[in-house]
């Protein structure tokens, strides 16, 4: 079991190992969301949310029903219901709560369920054996460095809509070099804190 402190976790997971940036998992939704900041705000705390409650009940489900069983090969399907129960969850609340939020996320709100990035993180807090708060931490941690990195994107790409692009590069090419600049930066943190 890993030595380090659920704080030192956290920072690490927001910075240092950004899930979206240093190991690229969960692309999609975020070139596709971050053309708005408050589309990619809602869903930037729509998916820090799902990550840091389904690390947490993941990781009650791998150390208390699918290791004493001996089932650990079953934690694929097993996450993936986790997290599909959980995103159904939260959709229904933005549904009632944010009407305009629910309708602007639009597709990418139940594709949450399928984004690599929840699943990584609920793989990799097995993998690194962290305990149920470092799992929490980690959880917590990688949603709000994955809100973090979506809702740059999307003041860059507010931004971007104002500046002389090439035309060539227009859309999707400079999102794709802006998201590449921006994990330049982020990997540069890397190795400060060992995961």
């Amino acid at each position: 079991m890993t030595s380090q402190g659920a704080f030192t976790i956290f920072i690490a997971a927001i910075f240092i190992n950004n899930i979206l940036l240093s190991n690229f998992l969960g692309m999609c939704p975020f070139i596709a969301v971050s053309r708005e900041v408050r589309t990619a705000a809602g869903l930037g705390a729509a998916v820090a949310f799902v990550m840091t409650l389904t690390s947490g009940l993941n990781y009650l489900v791998y150390a208390y029903l699918l290791e004493p069983l001996g089932l650990e090969y079953l934690r694929y399907i097993a996450f993936i219901v986790v997290i599909a129960a959980t995103v159904q969850l939260v959709e229904m609340v933005i549904e009632r709560t944010s009407p305009v939020l629910y309708y602007a996320l639009g597709i990418f709100l139940p594709l949450i369920t399928v984004n690599c990035a929840i699943l990584g993180v609920s793989l990799f807090m097995v993998i690194r054996q962290y305990s149920f708060v470092q799992s929490l931490a980690y959880g917590a941690g990688s949603g709000v460095g994955w809100a973090l990195a979506i809702l740059a994107m999307a003041g860059l790409r507010r931004k971007m809509k104002r500046s002389r692009v090439p035309a060539a590069l227009e859309g999707p090419g400079i999102t794709v070099i802006l998201a590449g600049i921006m994990a330049l930066a982020f990997i540069g943190f890397s190795g400060m804190v060992p995961m």
